[in-house]
């Protein structure tokens, strides 16, 4: 493949797209319509079956997005197999088409990922995060996962990752080198409070959100037990759908029980999401564990003053765009957010300085430039290795 050449790619791993249902499925749509865009072919092979936050939120199944042929393969709809299912079915397509690159996203996924080698193809595995370390996953499942991380390494052309911590991690785990490529960020248009008034009473700066998938690993149960300490007229909004984590919502609508400045809004998209990104007082990331967090992208885009854990993950996104709390400790992260609730110009500072920073800093024509480099190119990460240590 030289660098004018028309490339066929393959990706598979997501939910489907266009979707939202995860920061997967982003990174999906931004790649494989950004490359058709540029004269290649893609066909991204999508998951049959309902929408994980619930089938009120399904869509027209599609056959083709802006260019990108889509294809829904075979899918048992059900919580611990629809993702196993979907993408074994996948893999055996996109091992028997006419592709150069089949591209894998996420570890589980990658299970099978030595079958397109065998038939030629070159395997490019994307690991979004650690997946095996996510509390939803019964003992097989994470033995499965544990499993896909193993073949990407020994089978992989190359493997991709969102932090420095995972590529460390990768280092000293397998000894393999792996290419760091973050995600990027659309640059935000914001928008005033309009059906978010309507529906939840939410005016501009007098909530504070949450918005992302309702899953154990991003620590919302740490900032339910720290508002309800803040002495504070705002809201704390919670917004986002279950992620096959519906016992862990019920968890916590009762731990959020008698407090009626708590707000459950459930799955956004579209314009509600924009406006409620637009109008936050502060907008928080209370994470255990993450890979690259697309909504702390999403809205630091939007110009929020954010308040996140102290996990590497995290901290080499904001930088000092940000504040910081300590992982898991709901008394730091109480004060932390009482103080700003009391010092609306500190808030501000942050909010003047995020957009433009985050905006600067991760671009989506930088990480398909990147992805395409190294679909063409299979030293890719030791050349980077060397780069890095000659720096």
């Amino acid at each position: 493949m030289n660098n004018i050449e028309k490339i066929r790619i393959a990706m598979l791993g997501h939910k489907r797209i266009p979707s939202c249902e995860g920061g997967i499925e982003v990174v999906v749509e931004e790649l494989s319509t950004r490359m058709v865009s540029m004269g290649h072919s893609v066909v991204c092979y999508n998951r049959r079956g309902h929408h994980v936050s619930g089938k009120e939120y399904d869509s027209e199944r599609l056959t083709e997005y802006k260019g990108v042929r889509l294809k829904s393969v075979f899918t048992i709809n059900k919580k611990g197999l629809s993702a196993m299912t979907s993408s074994l079915s996948a893999t055996i397509c996109a091992a028997f088409g006419r592709y150069d690159i089949v591209h894998f996203h996420a570890e589980g996924p990658s299970f099978m990922c030595w079958l397109p080698k065998i038939f030629g193809k070159r395997v490019i595995v994307t690991i979004h995060g650690l997946d095996h370390h996510r509390a939803k996953w019964g003992r097989f499942a994470r033995w499965y996962i544990m499993q896909g991380e193993k073949k990407a390494v020994k089978y992989a052309d190359n493997i991709i990752v969102l932090s420095r911590s995972i590529q460390k991690y990768f280092k000293d785990t397998y000894n393999r080198d792996t290419v760091y490529v973050p995600n990027g960020v659309n640059p935000a248009v914001k928008c005033s409070a309009a059906q978010i008034i309507e529906k939840w009473g939410l005016e501009k700066d007098s909530y504070i959100l949450y918005l992302g998938r309702i899953v154990p690993e991003k620590g919302i149960h740490y900032l339910i037990k720290a508002f309800k300490d803040i002495k504070t007229g705002k809201k704390l909004v919670i917004a986002g759908g279950s992620s096959d984590t519906n016992g862990y919502i019920k968890e916590l609508k009762v731990l959020a029980k008698g407090d009626d400045r708590i707000v459950f809004t459930g799955f956004v998209q579209g314009k509600i999401k924009q406006e409620l990104y637009s109008n936050a007082y502060l907008y928080c990331l209370p994470s255990d564990l993450e890979g690259m967090p697309l909504s702390l992208l999403e809205a630091m885009s939007y110009g929020n003053c954010c308040v996140v854990s102290n996990i590497s993950e995290c901290t080499e996104v904001v930088e000092n765009k940000a504040l910081f709390f300590r992982k898991g400790d709901v008394k730091n992260l109480q004060e932390t957010i009482q103080k700003l609730c009391e010092d609306f110009l500190k808030v501000q500072r942050y909010k003047d300085q995020a957009a433009d920073f985050i905006s600067r800093k991760y671009s989506w024509d930088e990480v398909v430039s990147k992805t395409l480099q190294i679909y063409r190119d299979k030293d890719y990460s030791y050349k980077e290795q060397v780069i890095c240590r000659k720096n």
